[in-house]
């Protein structure tokens, strides 16, 4: 019994060897079984057994027959939708759409992070934290109502420029208010992660830099950077194998028949063509495209990465 105490212990400690441990974990196996058993069962359920929905994409389907005694169709339906004169209209839209938020979106929660840091008086620091938090609680569907009430013609925007306009049936500014209100929503709640990490940062390199006579660029450059380097690279590569995952509802909730040619993405387009047409197969196959170049870029980005960061991986 006195020695199974000294071993747990040690495996809380962290010294065992691997050999010792893997007899802990061999002697405890129930406490694992207990402890992983929900968790997997979770993942299996609501992960991998709805991953047997993607034969929908190379059948006919039919509700009635299921998806097993549906007939086998291929690659029919993504024939259909690579041929379609739509399909590189709607692929565009989407990558331009992604790729332009993440070009204008991704370094904001980084610079709030670093003037946030730079800010000495508790009290002031939590009050500007509390109001660039509070939007990323807001329903996107409000969000959406919001936007076209400051856009429309007779909203605040139109009433400072003395104009008419109606923003929301221009598709040219369809992506510049989608991004800037995805922005203004998400990027407070963002930079927490980075706010976490520069509490960390060592503050003997910071009175150093000081001492040195190094103004604040330098400080960032040199000490605030750093510290949050491989943080910034994970979630850049984890937004980055994001690009095609774009939802539908916020798109959905700015589109207008006038600026369809913009905000007519592959997330719209699947809702529309399933959900709406009923056509399932068709639907599936779409999404499965937009997953498989999901996982392409992903790959291509970590390579990347990867390579910049001298040969290792992340």
């Amino acid at each position: 019994m006195k020695q199974r105490k000294e071993k747990t212990a040690k495996v809380v400690q962290g010294k065992l060897t691997v050999v010792d441990k893997l007899r802990y974990i061999r002697a405890n196996w129930q406490l694992y079984v207990i402890f992983l058993l929900p968790a997997l069962l979770l993942t299996i359920i609501f992960k991998y057994v709805p991953m047997g929905g993607v034969l929908i994409a190379f059948k006919d389907y039919n509700a009635l027959e299921g998806i097993i005694g549906s007939p086998w169709v291929g690659l029919k339906y993504f024939e259909r939708f690579l041929s379609s004169p739509d399909f590189l209209q709607y692929l565009m839209n989407t990558l331009k759409l992604s790729l332009y938020g993440l070009l204008w979106g991704f370094p904001i929660p980084i610079i709030l992070a670093l003037l946030l840091n730079r800010i000495r008086r508790v009290g002031i620091k939590k009050k500007i934290q509390l109001l660039i938090y509070a939007p990323n609680f807001i329903s996107v569907i409000v969000l959406c109502g919001m936007v076209r009430i400051f856009l429309s013609p007779v909203g605040p925007i139109n009433h400072m420029l003395g104009t008419e306009i109606n923003f929301m049936t221009m598709p040219e500014a369809f992506r510049s208010i989608y991004i800037i209100s995805g922005i203004w929503q998400g990027a407070g709640w963002a930079s927490i992660l980075y706010t976490a990490a520069l509490s960390n940062a060592s503050q003997e390199l910071t009175e150093a830099a000081v001492i040195d006579g190094a103004n604040i660029f330098r400080q960032i450059l040199n000490v605030d950077l750093p510290a949050i380097k491989n943080i910034i690279v994970i979630q850049f590569i984890l937004q980055a194998g994001n690009i095609m995952s774009i939802g539908f509802e916020k798109a959905y909730a700015l589109q207008t028949d006038m600026n369809m040619p913009a905000s007519e993405i592959l997330a719209t387009y699947v809702y529309k063509m399933g959900l709406l047409n009923g056509d399932y197969g068709f639907s599936t196959a779409v999404g499965l495209f937009n997953s498989v170049i999901n996982v392409i870029l992903l790959l291509f980005v970590n390579k990347i990465v990867s390579k910049l960061n001298e040969g290792e991986g992340i």
